[in-house]
């Protein structure tokens, strides 16, 4: 069934707005994932067109704009584990079976591994000459508040410490496609995410800068 958004941030379509020098954007890992991962389209479950080609154009207008690309270490884990489940179905699709379980595949194919580490190192290389880091303070303070925003706005974990990394470096703007985002109140969402759009425009939270 469709998900009822109820949109608490604002929204800005990235397909008709263009990038600031003072724009400050954190990207999210979805977004680097379809930037710097070449093999993304690869597994059972490739993204849209519209992901592979709208999110890394205005990323890199906003780098040719001279807009702030902020990225956090908490990310390498949410990109890492993507690419070693995409690396692992690609494995599959060439063995004309299921893919192993993680553990095996992880453990039991040294080569594979091999190619999962090389993967996740040059995508995390690019992540990092594009992108200066939020430092994070992984600590019981960023912890609690992240508990109690579990509490009020639909978000996973990973996106629970990443927005709070957001909040106490001050960065109010999120480049996504991660329909969760648009919950948040006090953030600007940059998306192509449609299903965000339309609610976000029914229900008066799409802006044009």
């Amino acid at each position: 069934m469709p998900v009822n958004y109820v949109v608490r941030a604002d929204v800005i379509d990235i397909r008709t707005d263009t990038p600031q020098p003072t724009d400050e954007f954190l990207v999210d890992t979805n977004v680097w994932y379809w930037l710097v991962y070449t093999r993304a389209a690869m597994g059972s479950s490739p993204p849209r067109t519209r992901q592979l080609t709208d999110y890394p154009t205005y990323v890199n207008q906003a780098l040719a704009n001279a807009s702030r690309m902020r990225q956090c270490g908490l990310t390498l884990s949410e990109l890492a584990h993507r690419i070693e489940q995409t690396e692992r179905e690609i494995y599959g699709q060439s063995t004309g079976a299921q893919p192993p379980p993680t553990k095996e595949f992880r453990h039991n194919l040294p080569t594979q591994r091999t190619n999962v580490v090389s993967e996740v190192q040059a995508a995390w290389i690019q992540v990092t000459a594009m992108a200066s880091s939020i430092d994070v303070m992984l600590n019981d303070a960023m912890t609690n508040a992240a508990v109690l925003r579990f509490q009020t706005e639909a978000l996973d974990g990973y996106d629970l410490f990443l927005l709070e990394a957001s909040r106490a470096s001050g960065i109010v703007q999120v480049i996504t496609d991660d329909g969760d985002f648009c919950g948040v109140p006090g953030i600007q969402m940059f998306t192509r995410n449609q299903a965000v759009l339309a609610a976000a425009q029914n229900q008066g939270h799409l802006i044009v800068r």
